[in-house]
């Protein structure tokens, strides 16, 4: 017998030794995936296998304050398609381009895509979606989902706001509260082999969604709609740009309603409202023309936009003055029309000038030379403080996005004539909310508030999970400043320029304004109202703005009468009723006087006419003879003795 050499026992020892070595190494490579790894890779097959599609969550409601739905869901389906499960590609695309009402090209683009998935078009209607599904057309799925639905649709467009494609908050509340109100989505899970291709009969794999929270806001339907039919009666009738309006109660800055007229319609946002449209014109503007409108459109002017207030801000410098002892109620005070502040004339809106008055005339008056005394009486530091103090300098924290900041003069430049402009309510800029947050101090006792709609968010089980809080400072400003202020601006209404805003049985009081935009010599004006109820005890406050209002302008003439047709509304709808003084229930007639129309008569025609009438004091605006303008308005019920302003080219 052959004998085996040393050379072949080692070469088949080590061939032996590999093969052990080699053995043990993919024992111990499956005993790694199989014990270490199972988890993972069972993982990664379950990938492989399954096909995941998205079922969107129910959005949470929006509710306004007495539970009437702002924002709701409406049942729809999105439309996909999977490549692989597809048997007849011609088909498929003739009944999607017919029933989507989408373009060939498009439709073909996504049938034809190698890929898991391909979405064709979502918020497609329930019925249109349940034909679709009558054809069986393979590889065609039709899922479940949802699309925002705003039962009021112009309602408080702004402030609501809207949805995008995926349900996520675009501008308004919408946004602001979206991690709240958006929810959980859930899935179908669908065993596929590893082409992609769906096994039959196997069961589907569901996690259903998980609906967001709802959210209660301190908007109130009914105050809302009061608002927007002033807004919109004053807007037809001054053919302004646009008319913003604001009800708050001042005592814990809720917001009951937030107009800005004309609104778009929540249910078609990208369609241009009629200020947008107009500004578009005929021509068919490109997609980046319009998408800068509509940014435009979906701004909050209210929020979002500076102006320079006019007169209204003399309540703030009034506040400082009687803050820092500078003024009191029986100093005088002499207004020739103008006041000269270093090399300049800074005139007041009386031509005349209101001659001898006392601090009390000159705040019914309005009276610029007045207020530029006083301004320049607490000086720049003393200003600021107030400014400071009362929030001017800071954003109020309102619960919208886009809140813009006051522009202010720094301190270091502000001189004599830039003090004065100042002090009036020129020369700088703030936003109407922060004016209406500053007022409200002013007049609640010294109480600072923050703006604001959110009020508390429940979840699916009625569970509350959110209340929200909003705390400020107190003896922000003295209990005598504010009971000082409450009175003199009651008197403004009752006395001076605001008396349009009177409503007979309810202490009213506020501030009228009439301010120039820039260029100063351009001849337009937003014209201004402040206003609160009671007076004694104020429960609601409002502002209104009427942005280049034609014709006449002065806000006591055509913003305080808004303020008085919403008061007329609101305030017994919340429960404050009206007591009437002894004077007033000696007035005969109280509401019973319908004003005649005098557009298109001349002067003499005029006279004759008002023979049968017992109005107050005539007016006459304009250099013309005959009458292209009247308030108060033909038709509207007034007083006995209230005054007539007639407007003549």
């Amino acid at each position: 017998m052959r004998q085996i050499s040393t050379k072949q026992r080692k070469t088949a020892l080590f061939v032996i030794s590999v093969l052990i070595v080699a053995t043990a190494g993919l024992v111990i490579r499956l005993m790694f995936l199989m014990i270490f790894h199972s988890a993972e890779y069972a993982k990664a097959a379950n990938e492989l296998h399954e096909r995941e599609r998205s079922i969107k969550a129910a959005r949470g409601v929006i509710y306004d304050r007495n539970g009437v739905i702002l924002a709701d869901n409406k049942p729809v389906c999105t439309v996909s398609v999977i490549h692989s499960q597809i048997t007849e590609p011609e088909r498929v695309i003739s009944v999607l381009c017919e029933v989507l009402e989408l373009p060939e090209e498009k439709v073909r683009k996504r049938v034809e895509k190698v890929s898991s998935i391909e979405r064709i078009k979502a918020n497609v209607e329930k019925e249109t979606a349940d034909y679709l599904r009558s054809f069986e057309l393979d590889g065609v799925m039709v899922d479940e989902d949802y699309k925002r639905y705003y039962p009021f649709g112009t309602l408080a467009s702004r402030v609501i706001g809207f949805t995008g494609g995926d349900n996520q908050g675009i501008i308004g509340l919408e946004v602001k509260y979206d991690s709240l109100l958006e929810g959980i989505p859930g899935k179908i899970l669908t065993l596929t082999t590893a082409h992609g291709t769906e096994i039959p009969n196997a069961a589907e794999n569901r996690k259903e969604p998980i609906a967001g929270n709802s959210l209660t806001v301190s908007l109130d339907v009914n105050i809302q709609k009061y608002a927007e039919q002033a807004a919109l009666k004053v807007l037809e009738a001054k053919s302004a740009n646009h008319v913003s309006l604001i009800v708050m109660n001042p005592q814990n800055g809720e917001i009951y309603a937030m107009v800005n007229v004309p609104e778009f319609d929540l249910n078609d946002p990208y369609t241009l409202n009629t200020e947008y449209a107009a500004k578009a014109g005929e021509e068919t503007l490109s997609g980046e023309k319009k998408n800068e409108l509509l940014n435009q459109m979906w701004r909050n002017p209210c929020i979002s936009d500076t102006y320079e207030p006019g007169s209204t801000f003399k309540i703030i410098t009034a506040t400082a003055a009687f803050e820092h002892n500078a003024v009191s109620l029986t100093d005088r005070f002499f207004c020739p029309g103008y006041k000269i502040v270093e090399d300049r004339t800074i005139h007041c809106h009386k031509v005349g000038g209101h001659g001898s008055e006392s601090f009390v005339d000159g705040i019914r008056n309005s009276c610029n030379p007045v207020f530029m005394e006083i301004g320049a009486r607490v000086g720049t530091e003393g200003m600021y403080e107030t400014f400071e103090k009362l929030g001017l300098m800071r954003k109020t924290g309102i619960d919208l996005p886009g809140e813009a900041s006051s522009i202010m003069h720094k301190t270091d430049n502000i001189k004599a004539v830039e003090l004065a402009t100042i002090s009036f309510g020129q020369s700088f800029q703030i936003t109407p909310i922060q004016l209406l947050s500053a007022v409200s101090t002013v007049i609640n006792g010294g109480k600072q508030i923050v703006p604001h709609f959110g009020v508390y968010a429940k979840n699916t089980e009625e569970n509350t999970v959110k209340t929200y809080q909003y705390e400020g400072k107190t003896g922000i400003v003295s209990e005598e400043t504010c009971e000082t202020m409450k009175m003199l601006l009651e008197s403004v209404v009752h006395e001076g320029t605001g008396k349009r805003a009177y409503l007979p049985g309810f202490r009213i009081g506020g501030k009228t304004a009439t301010s120039e935009k820039l260029p100063r010599s351009s001849n337009r004006y937003i014209s201004s109202f402040l206003g609160f109820a009671p007076a004694e005890n104020p429960q609601v406050i409002a502002m209104v703005m009427i942005d280049e209002p034609e014709g006449i302008y002065y806000g006591g003439t055509i913003a305080a009468p808004v303020i008085a047709e919403v008061f007329d509304s609101v305030l017994p709808y919340l429960g404050i009723e009206p007591v009437y003084s002894e004077d007033e229930l000696k007035l005969e007639g109280v509401g019973q006087f319908s004003v005649p129309d005098m557009t298109g008569m001349t002067k003499e025609e005029v006279k004759a006419l008002l023979k049968a009438y017992e109005f107050g004091e005539i007016y006459y605006t304009g250099e013309g003879d005959t009458v292209t303008e009247q308030f108060p308005e033909a038709g509207e019920k007034v007083n006995k003795k209230t005054s007539l302003i007639l407007y003549t080219k």
